[in-house]
């Protein structure tokens, strides 16, 4: 369907009531007619013969295989199409992506869904195999690849396109945790992970290349936000939690496996009880200072802070606390209206009792199982793993 345009200039956000009044009594800037009366003219004029029989315009097919190149080549060549993240790639050879295929036991040629950045634009479909393409393009291996479907199959983009700057944050649960090694401790949300890096990167890419991002085309950010390269890629750590996990609030059993996706802007880092203050009035302190259009907002908390709201202040389980906070919150309580826009979620390794509050809200829950080979997870006989973080056990840290 051809639809009729019209433009206002832009900024619009955030402008005076005076500029905005500007821009409707003044002229569109595309077509340099008058905005007001070029809209009037769209809703009643009757349609031209091109708009009653629209020709439908058909991108071309990308190509299954490049040409016979050079490696250097190759690498200029992804670079300069816009199909990277800017950092460097394994080159994705058949060899390699018929490796990574062996991560599932799903064929090659089935559609795992549909994406574009923005919601104006034709939405591409990709299969398996264009997924084990942009895997093993971050460096992801086989056991990684059933989390990667599950964040295709959400068919939402990591850096969805607004003039503001959006950022993401995945959040893994479930056995498969603890199977491919992702950190839901210590330094979860920094690079000292193989698994959080490569599958958070994975997800990017994909957004570039099933999304089709294209920088001041359809992505409009106004300076990006540093979240997208692995979007905040981490696990639940379950175990030391007190509360149910993430998952199992959303509707999924203990036993499966899961990825849950936020969206927002800001994260307000280092929260932590000041001055003998509760932490649940810290908490809801700092909650009051975020500034955000998005109508809900997540806590991320170290274990020892929900252990001490439940233990110490009484809230025995989640929906307790954000009954609470609710009612403590002093500005306007509209974006918060409903308990469900308040996420908890328990990350760290128990260094300290600190929380992050950001302004992310939950968009959706993507279970993992399906994309589970039957065998099991196909792992390297020997794994790729990081040095993994010293825990607390040892009664050097974890003050209650």
């Amino acid at each position: 369907m051809l639809l009729r345009y019209a433009y206002p200039p832009y900024p619009v956000g955030w402008m005076s009531k005076e500029i905005l009044r500007g821009y409707v009594e003044g002229d569109d800037p595309v077509t340099g007619r008058p905005l007001m009366q070029e809209i009037v003219d769209a809703l009643t004029q009757p349609l031209t013969e091109d708009e009653k029989n629209p020709k439908v315009a058909e991108r071309p097919k990308r190509p299954r295989l490049l040409k016979k190149d050079t490696v250097e080549n190759y690498k200029r060549m992804f670079i300069e199409n816009g199909w990277t993240d800017g950092m460097p790639i394994v080159l994705p050879t058949e060899e390699k992506v018929a490796e990574m295929l062996t991560g599932t036991d799903h064929p090659p040629d089935e559609v795992v869904g549909m994406m574009s950045v923005t919601t104006h634009e034709e939405r591409y479909e990709y299969t398996v195999e264009k997924v084990a393409v942009n895997a093993v393009m971050a460096g992801a291996r086989p056991e990684h690849f059933p989390v990667i479907l599950a964040l295709a199959a959400s068919q939402e983009p990591s850096m969805p396109s607004s003039t503001t700057s959006f950022g993401r944050m995945v959040i893994v649960n479930g056995p498969i945790r603890n199977q491919i090694a992702v950190n839901c401790g210590s330094g979860a949300f920094s690079p000292f992970n193989f698994a959080n890096a490569v599958i958070g990167r994975t997800y990017t890419l994909m957004s570039f290349n099933f999304g089709n991002a294209r920088i001041n085309e359809n992505f409009t950010a106004t300076f990006g936000n540093v979240t997208n390269y692995n979007n905040m890629f981490a696990g639940e750590n379950e175990e030391e939690s007190p509360w149910d996990p993430l998952h199992v609030e959303k509707g999924f059993k203990p036993e499966e496996s899961t990825v849950s996706l936020f969206r927002g802007w800001n994260i307000n880092h280092l929260g932590m009880s000041i001055g003998g203050m509760r932490v649940s009035d810290r908490m809801a302190e700092v909650m009051n200072g975020v500034s955000s259009m998005i109508p809900g907002g997540t806590f991320v908390m170290d274990p020892l802070v929900a252990k001490n709201l439940k233990e110490q202040e009484g809230f025995q389980t989640k929906e307790d606390f954000r009954q609470w906070l609710l009612e403590h919150l002093k500005k306007p309580a509209g974006p918060f209206m409903r308990p469900s826009t308040v996420n908890l979620v328990v990350v760290g390794g128990e260094w300290n009792p600190m929380f992050t509050t950001t302004d992310f809200v939950y968009t959706q829950t993507v279970s993992i199982d399906k994309w589970i080979p039957k065998s099991g997870i196909r792992c390297d006989e020997r794994p790729i793993r990081m040095p993994s973080p010293v825990t607390c056990k040892d009664g050097t840290c974890g003050i209650r």
